[in-house]
């Protein structure tokens, strides 16, 4: 199966195909001029002595280089006039050959390592990475595709797969490691740094709050828990003494960061912390407090309600160029830039990443690469990649021709000199 060629076309500074084009028939008619040149000299001077037999050998050797070149450089392209020679019309009948030969000389010759770490090294990809990503427009930019793109992929996204997702690698993670020790150990560093306390704080705070709220549910409450045979005024006395003395307890605690209350209670999570590390009773307990938090129905949809919540603040984000997160972005690609530009120690850590990977993809993958030359060229028509090809080279080819005319003159008159002498 073949494939026909479209003629490309360049804009701005670039060659046209239709220049390429003018200036080939210019070539060809020049080549073609010298040899009628060539022929009219011979023509005029066949038969006459002197000097004029030195032109007349010359122009006949000058034919004789013109149509040799030009069944050489014809021959490249198509049959000569049409004949079927042997050997002609190289390109369109051997192009699958000269693809492959092609292949094998850029596979052995370019897709090597040691040169493409070479032009990796001289190119200083991550400095000039760098030092275009520092100015603000182009961080902006790159900022603004990494949105698009980030935004593609969270449209793409259903909610429903991936909330499954979530839930099987919640589901089989949690089931296959045991908590209680790191569990253990992140309580124990808690509390041994104070981090709770803010918490015990808050707890101590809202406890007291509710209790200057409800005195009378308070005193009802003990009352409730006052034997029979006692009075009511005592059973009010009591309560309101235990109300008091509960208030009064609960403002020490949060008055005094030292309370015994607080000491005990860090104490007490300190013994928690240990035993969820060392206890084997205490560690089967907090397992089965887990698995079954996980195997709950709501805990298992909440996956579902964060991942739809995440997403959607995430498209709102990346959406909105004034967002917190694209500005951050985009300042974080400019700092990078800045470090890759300044920081010659980073960027040729950078370049030896680059280096090794690409040497590994090349050095791995260079017969893939390589075929496709031979794939490509496999596909084409070849008599349009004939006439394709002869018209990008083709100009500097009739060269040849041009050539041979002159030069086939100068040793046609020094052979004709030659013969002269050694009569």
């Amino acid at each position: 199966m073949t494939t026909t060629i479209g003629v490309r076309r360049t804009s701005g500074g670039s060659v046209t195909d239709a220049q390429r084009r003018r200036g080939l028939r210019r070539m060809k008619g020049i080549a073609v001029g010298a040899l009628v040149l060539a022929a009219i000299v011979y023509a005029a001077t066949v038969g006459r002595s002197g000097v004029w037999a030195y032109i007349n050998a010359g122009a006949e050797a000058s034919m004789v280089g013109a149509l040799a070149d030009w069944f050489a450089v014809t021959a490249l392209f198509r049959h000569p006039l049409g004949l079927p020679v042997p050997h002609t019309a190289i390109i369109p009948s051997r192009k699958d050959a000269l693809g492959r030969n092609l292949q094998d000389f850029v596979a052995a010759n370019f897709l090597t390592e040691p040169v493409v770490r070479e032009q990796l090294a001289k190119a200083g990809i991550a400095s000039r990475v760098g030092a275009w990503l520092s100015e603000p427009k182009h961080a902006e930019r790159v900022a603004g595709e990494l949105a698009t793109a980030a935004r593609g992929v969270l449209r793409v996204l259903r909610d429903e797969d991936v909330a499954a997702l979530l839930e099987e690698l919640v589901r089989r993670h949690a089931s296959a490691r045991e908590w209680s020790p790191p569990a253990g150990r992140l309580l124990e560093r808690v509390v041994v740094d104070g981090g709770h306390r803010r918490l015990v704080d808050l707890a101590v705070e809202h406890l007291h709050s509710w209790l200057l709220n409800h005195r009378d549910v308070v005193i009802q409450l003990v009352m409730e828990q006052a034997p029979n045979w006692t009075p009511p005024w005592v059973d009010v006395r009591v309560a309101a003494r235990v109300y008091a003395s509960s208030l009064k307890v609960v403002e020490e605690i949060r008055d005094d960061p030292r309370h015994r209350v607080r000491v005990g209670l860090d104490q007490t999570l300190l013994e928690l912390a240990r035993s969820l590390q060392t206890s084997p009773a205490t560690r089967d307990r907090f397992e089965a407090f887990v698995q079954g938090v996980i195997a709950r129905e709501d805990v298992r949809g909440a996956a579902s309600d964060i991942w739809s919540s995440v997403r959607q603040a995430l498209v709102e984000a990346v959406e909105d160029p004034g967002s917190e997160l694209r500005h951050r972005a985009t300042s974080g690609l400019a700092g990078l830039g800045r470090r890759l530009a300044e920081d010659e120690e980073l960027s040729g850590r950078i370049d030896a990443y680059l280096e090794d990977a690409v040497s590994h993809v090349v050095v791995t993958y260079r017969s893939e690469l390589a075929t496709v030359i031979s794939d490509t060229v496999a596909r084409w028509d070849g008599e349009q990649a004939a006439r394709l090809i002869e018209l990008h080279v083709g100009r500097d080819l009739q060269f040849i021709r041009l050539n041979g005319t002159i030069v086939g003159g100068l040793a046609g008159v020094v052979i004709y000199a030659i013969t002269v002498a050694a009569h």
